[in-house]
């Protein structure tokens, strides 16, 4: 059994949806479901809630799945047991924002136009929705595909309890492929799919030299700086100019990138200057574009986020400070092991600075997929039908702790169908999404649906 996609039907479909789509997007932006601070643990069961209740209300099945950590929200259009089976993953907790730095409140979602402006409108609920109205209008018009749902809530924090969750309820997430939309394009005229995934390894670095603050003039020369150590320390570590990472044995195991692949990311369209603007960035470390795309998409990278200790407030306050710490994480490439790279900067930190204690933070393994195949191809024809644009195969500079454990649990392909742009502004301030990509993605995903319905 075959379905059309009637061009007509859906685009008044999709006109028809827009209202309550930015209806609900509204109600899930405004529920501050910050999964990295335990003050907002009522936030996150209150969208579980909102979720299930979203699924039921638009006839899928649901449920909401407790775990040792946040909660995950499973649902389903079912159409038959003979029909193939696609889950589609998203999150639904987000990185937690200021509301003294954004120009309108990050919890309380204003439409500008076009334009949806919250935390999480792109990362990741914007995209979710979108899928989901896709999801409903196949379910509708009875395309022969069961479409499952996985919401996690504990993306943002490496997806601790996801693992667990996956052995624990595998029968009920069985299926032929996944589809994530949780990722970027290169720019808002060059749809991307990627295929692989840096992972993560992040680390405090703690420093403590003494009982109290102490005067600078009458012990300054003569007590330890703890703040200048860990400066001296990150210098050994990094060569803040280039990037290059000096920790012996770090890049043993990066698996290199052919020619082919490189040449293949300055053709997917990405450009230099557009990366700056589209970040707000200043300058760039490179001005070659293939060695640009290299570095966020196949090199591994060691990050300073951010330096604790001593005086913080106005002015300056004339002391030697007793503690500091270092936030600290490494990108990591295909072939590279976190547990690896754990004992390295161990080893490293205890040869250069032996009194500084190093804790380990979140850990995910890098991950690459296909480009080529059913489910890829799928994904590229469905671009195409939505968007009238090619899509670019590439890799993806960010992590999503879930992917490898899916691709270990449950065993099937994964496609990467995401949705957001660079100017959005992932875990950025004034985070946007925008009606041209949501409702692009709809037709998308209502194409992709009708293409992996006749994969038997």
């Amino acid at each position: 059994m075959t379905v059309e996609v009637q061009v007509d039907r859906l685009t008044a479909y999709i006109d028809a949806t827009r209202h309550v789509y930015e209806s609900k997007l509204k109600e899930l932006v405004d529920v501050p479901s910050v999964s990295m601070d335990p003050a907002h643990k009522p936030d996150i069961q209150k969208t579980a809630d909102l979720a299930h209740d979203l699924l039921k209300s638009l006839g899928a099945t649901a449920e909401i799945v407790k775990t040792k950590g946040n909660p995950v929200v499973i649902g389903e259009f079912h159409s038959d047991k003979s029909h193939p089976t696609v889950v589609v993953y998203n999150h639904l907790d987000v990185q937690p924002a200021d509301p003294s730095e954004w120009k309108s409140h990050p919890f309380i979602m204003k439409i500008d136009g076009e334009k949806y402006l919250g935390r999480g409108t792109t990362d990741d609920k914007g995209p979710t929705l979108a899928v989901l109205y896709a999801a409903k209008y196949a379910f509708e018009n009875k395309f022969p595909i069961n479409i499952k749902f996985c919401w996690e809530l504990e993306e943002e924090i490496g997806s601790p309890s996801f693992l667990e969750f996956l052995k624990n309820n595998k029968d009920k997430l069985a299926t032929k492929s996944v589809v994530i939309s949780d990722t970027i394009w290169v720019s808002k005229d060059k749809p991307a799919i990627p295929y692989g995934l840096r992972g993560l390894q992040a680390f405090l670095v703690k420093l403590k030299t003494g009982a109290k603050d102490v005067h600078s003039g009458e012990t300054g020369g003569l007590a330890r700086n703890p703040i200048t150590e860990l400066a001296a320390l990150i210098a050994e570590c990094i060569d803040a100019k280039t990037g290059e990472v000096k920790i012996p044995g770090f890049y043993d195991d990066v698996r290199k990138t052919d020619e082919a692949e490189l040449e293949g990311f300055v053709k997917s369209g990405f450009d230099l200057e557009h990366f700056r603007t589209a970040h707000e960035l200043h300058s760039l470390r490179t001005k070659d574009t293939k060695d640009g795309a290299s570095r966020v998409w196949t090199r591994p990278t060691f990050e300073v986020h951010g330096i604790t200790g001593g005086y913080a407030g106005p002015g300056v306050k004339t002391i030697v400070p007793h503690q500091a710490e270092a936030k600290i994480s490494t990108r990591l490439v295909p072939d590279q092991d976190p547990h690896k790279i754990i004992e390295l900067f161990k080893k490293f930190v205890k040869e250069k600075c032996p009194d500084a204690v190093v804790e380990v933070e979140g850990t995910l393994k890098p991950y690459i997929g296909e480009r080529e195949g059913v489910f890829p191809n799928a994904a590229k024809q469905a671009v195409k039908l939505a968007f009238d644009k090619e899509a670019a195969f590439i890799r993806e500079g960010g992590s999503i702790g879930a992917v490898v454990s899916m691709k270990e649990i449950l065993s099937v392909p994964i496609v990467f169908l995401g949705l957001s742009l660079p100017e959005h502004g992932y875990h950025a301030i004034n985070e946007n999404f925008d009606w041209g990509q949501a409702s692009g993605g709809m037709k998308l995903f209502v194409h992709y649906f009708k293409l992996l319905s006749e994969i038997r």
